[in-house]
């Protein structure tokens, strides 16, 4: 009688665990659909993305300074808050105006001339000094922290583009040295540059910025130094005359660090389209794109992933900006050539485009994905195309 007590007793110990793990079980099912539910929610949730944002801001509509000499307009995170990256100024100087000493404590600059003739003059912190005449399709790069100073040779006005490696960055907010010298003690600047303290009163009583002056006799003139080392690392690049890209529908002049060693925070592309051209899709692995269209109209849509894109038009003046890794595609609208200036916050130039990556899979791989026929497949193109001419 006593075992088949304890028989009965280990019976409805294990029914009992049975039930018990069951019942977890069941709980346990219940709980991982809750939590499936839950992470669905969540994952919905995410797929929430922010529209993409404006690309586009018309810089030469502006009248941001306008003073005795010249007038500068800018484009940075204040104006034009997706390019956190890039700023840019369109900056123009009479005959014989100049941009006064100065630095950038921030930034570096690059420049390309688009009117008129410009000098400059830069200090290196190794005590190198170079002086050189920019003229229509030159560019220069001055990195952060050079001393310089820009002046217009006429005969006519000077007009170029600046582009700064920071999105942050004011051209309104420079360390000029009129505003250091008036915000120093008379008797310190007397003493620093050997002028009795009547002759300190005469300097600008507050920061000049871009003043009126005298053309220059001649560009390149001679250091008031005469044991200055000229530079080593020229701050100038004739992009003009840099051999192109060419294509059926533009072509491509593009300066990297590796063509041009001083420029060590940016990428530089000149880019002309032809009546009709396309910039193929393609996007840029490791750098956001900033755009100063200088002539002719242009389309450019933006692909964001999560189905997201944005397309804008443009047309002289205007700025534009393509985020790192963003899926984008120019094209050209109008009779009329359109020409782009590009500039990468990086200093190396890299791409990848729809027709490349085509290129470099099988076809067995791209009719899966595609859906689409073996004879389809094959009318693919299998490299780059750049600039697609006009459709016929």
């Amino acid at each position: 009688m006593k075992d088949s007590s304890e028989r009965k007793k280990a019976m409805t110990r294990r029914m009992f665990n049975t039930a018990s793990v069951t019942s977890l079980g069941v709980a346990g099912s219940l709980g991982a659909g809750k939590l499936v539910a839950q992470e669905r929610e969540k994952a919905q949730e995410r797929a929430k993305v922010a529209e993409i944002p404006p690309l586009k801001y018309d810089l030469e509509a502006q009248t941001h300074w306008t003073g005795e000499g010249g007038s500068a307009k800018e484009a940075t995170v204040e104006e034009f808050p997706v390019s956190q990256s890039i700023a840019g100024v369109s900056m123009r100087l009479d005959p014989g105006a100049i941009r006064e000493l100065h630095w950038h404590a921030l930034a570096a600059e690059w420049a390309y001339m688009l009117e008129g003739r410009c000098r400059a003059t830069v200090i290196s912190p190794n005590g190198q000094n170079e002086i050189s005449e920019f003229l229509p399709g030159d560019t220069w790069y001055f990195p952060r922290g050079h001393g310089h100073a820009l002046q217009a040779m006429g005969p006519g006005p000077a007009h170029f583009l600046l582009v700064f490696d920071n999105g942050h960055f004011s051209e309104f907010g420079t360390f000029s040295v009129t505003d250091w010298i008036y915000h120093t003690k008379p008797e310190i600047v007397s003493r620093i540059m050997n002028l009795p303290v009547s002759e300190v009163a005469k300097m600008p009583q507050k920061e000049l910025y871009i003043g009126p002056g005298k053309i220059p006799a001649k560009a390149i003139e001679d250091f008031r130094n005469p044991d200055l080392q000229p530079t080593q690392f020229s701050h100038k690049y004739r992009l003009d005359q840099a051999p192109a890209k060419i294509f059926d529908g533009g072509t491509e002049h593009i300066v990297a660090m590796k063509d041009f060693p001083i420029q060590t925070t940016l990428t530089a592309v000149k880019m002309d389209l032809k009546p009709g051209g396309l910039r193929e899709m393609h996007w840029h692995p490791h750098a956001d794109e900033w755009q100063y269209y200088v002539k002719g109209r242009a389309r450019m849509t933006v692909f964001g992933s999560h189905g997201r894109t944005r397309t804008e038009e443009f047309g002289p003046g205007h700025v534009g900006f393509v985020p790192q890794g963003y899926g984008h595609y120019i094209e050209q609208i109008g009779d009329q050539p359109t020409e782009i200036l590009i500039l990468f916050n990086h200093p190396e130039f890299q791409e990848i485009s729809l027709s490349g990556w085509l290129g470099g899979n099988p076809a067995s791989l791209l009719s899966t994905n595609l859906g689409l026929s073996d004879e389809s497949i094959a009318k693919l193109p299998k490299r780059e195309q750049g600039i697609l001419g006009r459709k016929a």
